[in-house]
């Protein structure tokens, strides 16, 4: 058979050997080489094309951006991909350590994650095609993984179960995104996987969101759903804000009116601070609380996903649920209800007497209890916003500062803060604080959660305290994430660049100190489980990412293109999320006096179209170029954004009166971010 007859042969099947292509077209034409020397330029790049169209045509149906990235969040510190895939099948068994519960609750995990839509699951064997393996590597610490995919196998090493469960959430997200449908898909569908090696592990061991449940009320579903979505990004933590104005969620047996009474207000809508008081004789319908036994549903499905839960009980502020159930605990006179979402800061009393002792004894009843049922080391205790005028009036409070030689208000809660840190230690637990309890001195066991700016985490590290980084410029998630006026109402701004731009060590502070950072989402705008879905995703990837991945690792250019695969997954697993980075930046300034209005965008390519003639812009309309100048007679402003000749943000429009009063309020020359009350 000669050399061209073999080549032809081996056609028929050089997409999946394109290796073995590549080496017969040289043979080819090495034996020839009086033919026209072209015929070998032609052959090599067919070659090559094959070579990388084998790799791509795996690759896209796991998932790949249009610049050939596997769209893995959060990015893996080190990868190669091979030409190949994995194919898997319900033959693909899973081996491992049968004496290891951990490993054998992985296994569990992910055959729950990929039954619905394959309908199959790997069953556990001694020689299967896939091995979880534990092994001693220092390299890969605590949650660290190595991963080889091969055509015929997978062999996933790590020094500890948690490394395992990430290289699962790895795997997963390589698979075509029909995984996540939670539906049965065609028999003939092909689960492949891209062949690959992977060496990662974790910047920072907190990598966190949290989720205020007081404000609104979120289910025990729900929370442990919103525990699933951030743990397949590698996210460890699971900050639960269970106390505040406006509910108590938490069960404490000894003390039950703090559910029977504090879990429950009048029903409202509207915006927040802006709604009517619950009223004299109006029923207490809105609500609810989590029993302990289902706290420990919560932990146990938690545990199995390798999340920390941290419970946070905030005091002695925020404690309005707390004095309506127990009004003796108020300095003077307890609120007559709970904060429905009605101005009350400083007019009606929301802070823990500290002048009495029996405030003590009832924060020693529920951190008895908190500290028994959460097993993990650390317990948050708010410290945050508290309201010192009525202390300052308490005859008690008073009492107390004269008795202990407190200076001032912020002394007295640094005795209540100190206080809170002996009583936790006495339980084997460690505090955990918003950065105000640095005010009057800084209790010496305490952890600091740093949120407004980096300050107080700086301080507090360099004071040799652990810190979590968690300023609201990058980590607040209940922010506005793109142009207000097309978004629901909040606050201020946290666009997905600001929360992928966070870095949580700043220069000059010692890194052993700085123990991560989180998201954070607080509910008084967002009434839904699905828009706390919307508030957290994609911002929530960019944090896991930076956390996971570390800041050096970061590059905008290449994580929004996985941002858009992961659309296509949350789509496919009906989780809600936000578009905003394809909305059009309007940022309307006064150059010597006259209005200007820039115009951009998050997104690389992205084309802005605009009108000034009350008519709607498209691809046909004026597009963006240079600051616009605003026409003598025009009322409004409306833009849309295009890639690739479709829309693909919101049309946003907006009077000339509004764009005046965004740029006296901004009062500056340059170009940034603009703060929306």
């Amino acid at each position: 058979m000669s050399v061209m007859q073999e080549c032809i042969r081996h056609t028929a099947f050089f997409v999946t050997n394109p290796v073995r292509f590549y080496q017969l077209m040289l043979i080819f034409v090495q034996n020839f080489k009086h033919k026209l020397i072209i015929m070998k330029r032609t052959l090599l790049s067919l070659a090559t094309a094959s070579l990388l169209l084998a790799c791509v045509s795996c690759a896209n149906k796991s998932g790949v951006t249009e610049n050939g990235e596997i769209a893995l969040i959060p990015v893996p510190q080190e990868m190669t991909v091979g030409s190949d895939c994995f194919t898997l099948t319900r033959n693909a068994a899973i081996t491992l350590d049968q004496s290891n519960e951990e490993l054998k609750g992985i296994a569990d995990y992910l055959n729950g994650k990929i039954a619905p839509a394959t309908g199959f699951t790997l069953p556990v064997e001694k020689h299967g095609k896939i091995e979880f393996k534990l092994v001693d590597d220092a390299a890969l610490g605590d949650e660290g993984y190595h991963l080889k995919v091969k055509q015929g196998d997978i062999l996933l090493t790590a020094n500890k179960p948690a490394g395992i469960f990430y290289g699962v959430q790895t795997l997963l997200q390589m698979l075509p995104a029909e995984i996540k449908s939670g539906t049965a898909q065609p028999k003939d569908k092909k689960w492949t996987i891209p062949c690959t090696e992977i060496t990662d592990k974790p910047q920072f061991p907190w990598r966190g969101l949290m989720l205020d449940v007081s404000r609104h009320w979120f289910t025990k579903e729900e929370v442990m759903k919103y525990i699933d979505e951030l743990a397949e990004y590698k996210m460890n933590v699971f900050h639960w804000h269970l106390t505040d104005d406006q509910g108590w969620r938490l069960e404490i047996k000894s003390l039950p009116k703090l559910t029977e009474v504090g879990a429950w207000r009048a029903p409202r809508v509207g915006d927040w601070w802006g709604r009517e008081r619950q009223q004299p004789g109006e029923e207490s319908t809105y609500g609810g609380f989590y029993t302990q036994e289902e706290v420990k549903e919560v932990l146990a499905y938690a545990a199995q996903r390798f999340v920390r839960v941290i419970p946070e009980i905030d005091v002695p502020g925020h404690g309005v649920a707390a004095l309506v159930s127990y009004p003796e605990l108020a300095c003077m006179k307890a609120p007559d209800a709970l904060n429905v979402g009605n101005k009350f800061y400083g007019e009606d009393e929301n802070t823990l007497c500290i002048g009495k002792e029996s405030t003590f004894e009832f924060m020693d009843k529920v951190l008895t209890e908190v500290a028994a049922l959460f097993p993990d080391e650390y317990i948050h205790i708010g410290g945050d916003e508290c309201f010192k005028g009525f202390w300052h009036k308490c005859p008690r409070c008073q009492a107390r500062m004269k008795a202990e030689n407190l200076k001032n208000e912020e002394e007295l809660q640094s005795y209540f803060i100190h206080r809170m840190g002996d009583l936790l230690k006495s339980k084997g637990k460690k505090l955990v604080g918003w950065d105000e309890i640095l005010e009057g001195g800084l209790a010496p066991d305490a952890n600091v959660m740093s949120w407004r700016g980096m300050d107080g985490g700086i301080k507090s590290a360099k004071a040799g305290h652990h810190v979590i980084m968690t300023p609201t410029e990058h980590c607040y998630l209940d922010l506005y994430q793109g142009e207000p006026s097309v978004e629901p109402a909040t606050y201020s701004m946290c666009r997905l660049t600001d929360s992928y731009s966070f870095n949580p060590v700043p220069e000059g502070v010692p890194a052993e100190m700085v123990l991560g950072g989180q998201g954070n989402v607080w509910g008084e705008a967002i009434p839904t489980f699905r828009h706390a879905e919307y508030m957290t995703w994609p911002r929530g990837w960019a944090l896991a990412e930076v956390l996971w991945s570390g800041p050096a690792q970061t590059d905008w250019e290449k994580f929004w293109p996985r941002v858009e695969r992961h659309f296509v997954r949350a789509d496919q697993a009906g989780i809600n999320y936000a578009r905003s980075m394809y909305n059009a930046i309007v940022t309307p300034y006064l150059q010597d006096g006259v209005l200007q209005v820039e115009l951009g965008s998050e997104i690389a390519g992205t084309d802005i179209y605009y009108t000034f003639d009350n008519t709607d812009p498209d691809c046909f309309t004026p597009k963006y170029s240079e600051p616009l100048s605003i026409p003598k007679t025009a009322s409004r402003l409306r833009v849309i954004t295009y890639r690739d000749g479709k829309p693909v943000g919101k049309l946003i429009s907006l009077t000339i009166k509004e764009l005046e009063k965004r740029a006296e309020k901004d009062k500056r020359t340059g170009h940034g971010n603009l703060t929306v009350d």
